[in-house]
């Protein structure tokens, strides 16, 4: 019975399938890269906003962009800047003028996301779910243009502008791309294609960085190459989405296109039955049918989805509030302290183990199943979030400890990748049916890069405040949120959304039992 269900799965895996797979995930392979290619290069951009601004002096006392041995002495760090030296009293502001148009160059890429994420139920119901990628692949090849044409004209500004440009096209890709790839996918594959998602944010992360390096890309002659690269991954996509078939559960549900929705089942499925499959999909009509458009307001009003919002919001708050951007942060500056002789390369390794063990978590997500590998994640990074905190406040008194820190960056990389990196990309479309999925996918979008912003915005000031200690915030946050999943994230692996959905009912039930039951033993005891 097993080998016959692995047979049909394997089935299931067709040419057409990846095709379409790999080609929406592109749009998050841009998303990675534009979070990571603005670090590596980011002493040589700042000197040049210099040179544009007037601040800096020519003498290129300023414009230094490596350290001896070559490496990029801040790798891995957000909008923070070594002050310039007392060369003139004129001089005395601009590391605030420098700071402040770094710290908006990185951070209004997410302030596009925010923007953008709200209109994704919008455009994805409007236009379907391959031509909205196509049109807003438009948005990520005119802010890789701008930025990569920086030279040319006001840098700050036109990189600015690209980045927010790009956020744009991220926010609405990061909404678009899981709802295409969980309605595409077979039930016995979706959790393991979703996990695609993070994969490639990953791959894009390493990719910026390795191509960032002084002696390929992240030099004077050659950033804004850098900036405006991930271009060429939005051709790609452009020109493969018009070989991708459109989701089969948009054409039957939203258009009702009967037999178009069979053809694309069949090119995405292969030889098999497709009637299984519509059959869910005309049950799931006629229950969307029933009600009527969920509205954003009435996902959060109705009773009907508050279990399935709160948990939504939630795992998308636990990946960023994980404390993993700080590791990234501290990575470089430990390595060094552990007398690494070129800390970039060591960063560049947890990347690579960020990647490695994305994929491992591929295979994991359907053998163990979300909810297990997503509590998992959590224990594991709060026990590294510990271990972090006693290496780096230990680490002045005991050499050693340099190295339990470093051992502990890697873990919390690898528990991340195992659960809280990829799951929450894809649990919120397993989460909703048809009609709610939309206004869902795009809340829990917007939280997602509301809780981006907020900590690339904040963690500078926390970590100057707390010192060693700003991993034990992290450590108290994932022990909060390893109880919400313990006791409120169900598990979705090989569930239809219709016995998703009766899981929140049950526990709803459950929860108005017992709280009928304490009203009723309050009431005998008076």
């Amino acid at each position: 019975m097993e080998e016959k269900s692995k047979m049909q799965t394997e089935k299931h895996l067709t040419g057409t399938l990846v095709l379409s797979v790999f080609t929406a995930v592109l749009g998050f392979f841009q998303y990675g890269y534009s979070l990571g290619v603005i670090n590596a290069p980011q002493k040589v951009i700042e000197a040049h906003y210099g040179r544009v601004l007037g601040v800096i002096p020519l003498d290129g006392h300023a414009t230094n962009t490596s350290g001896e041995d070559g490496t990029d002495p801040q790798a891995g760090t957000e909008g923070t800047l070594t002050p310039l030296a007392d060369t003139s009293e004129d001089l005395a502001t601009s590391p605030h003028i420098l700071t402040m148009y770094w710290s908006l160059s990185v951070s209004v890429f997410a302030v596009g996301g925010m923007v953008s994420s709200f209109t994704v139920g919008w455009i994805g119901d409007r236009l379907g779910r391959v031509k909205a990628m196509l049109v807003v692949n438009v948005l990520s090849i005119a802010g890789n243009l701008l930025m990569g044409l920086a030279k040319f004209g006001p840098s700050h500004i036109l990189i600015i502008a690209g980045r927010a440009v790009t956020g744009l096209y991220c926010g609405l890709s990061s909404g678009l791309v899981p709802m295409y790839v969980s309605e595409v996918s077979p039930t016995a594959l979706r959790g393991a294609l979703g996990t695609l998602h993070q994969l490639a944010i990953v791959t894009g992360i390493l990719i910026s960085q390795v191509l960032g390096l002084d002696f390929l890309l992240g030099n004077d002659e050659m950033w804004p190459l850098l900036l405006g690269l991930s271009g060429v991954a939005a051709l790609l996509q452009f020109f493969l989405l018009l070989l991708c078939p459109e989701s089969p559960r948009y054409l039957y549900i939203k258009l009702g296109k009967v037999e178009e929705a069979k053809r694309n089942l069949r090119r995405l499925r292969g030889n098999c039955d497709p009637m299984r499959e519509i059959a869910e999909m005309e049950k799931e009509k006629q229950e969307a049918a029933s009600e009527k458009k969920v509205s954003i307001r009435q996902l959060f009003t109705s009773s009907k989805y508050r279990q399935a919002v709160i948990v939504a919001l939630m795992v998308q708050i636990s990946q960023q509030f994980s404390g993993i951007n700080a590791i990234f942060y501290y990575s470089t500056n430990i390595f060094e302290r552990a007398g690494v002789d070129q800390p970039v390369y060591a960063t560049i390794g947890v990347g690579v183990v960020n990647t490695v063990f994305t994929v491992i978590s591929v295979f994991l997500v359907e053998k163990a199943g979300r909810r297990s590998l997503f509590l998992a994640g959590l224990m594991g990074m709060l026990i590294s979030a510990v271990a972090m905190t006693v290496g780096l406040v230990l680490l002045s008194q005991f050499a050693w400890m340099s190295y339990v820190s470093m051992v502990a960056i890697f873990l919390f990389v690898i528990f991340f990748e195992v659960g809280p990196g990829p799951i929450p990309w894809f649990i919120v479309a397993e989460l909703f049916s048809q009609g709610p999925r939309p206004a869902a996918i795009a809340v829990a979008g917007f939280c997602n890069w509301a809780c981006n912003f907020i900590v690339g915005m904040c963690f500078q000031y926390i970590a100057d405040l707390c010192g060693p200690y700003v991993f034990a915030i992290f450590a108290a946050l994932l022990l909060l949120f390893f109880l919400f999943a313990y006791f409120k994230v169900p598990e979705t692996k090989g569930k239809s959304f219709e016995e998703i959905a009766a899981v929140f009912r049950r526990k709803k039930l459950s929860a108005k039992a017992m709280t009928e039951l304490q009203d009723l033993r309050a009431s005998e005891e008076a």
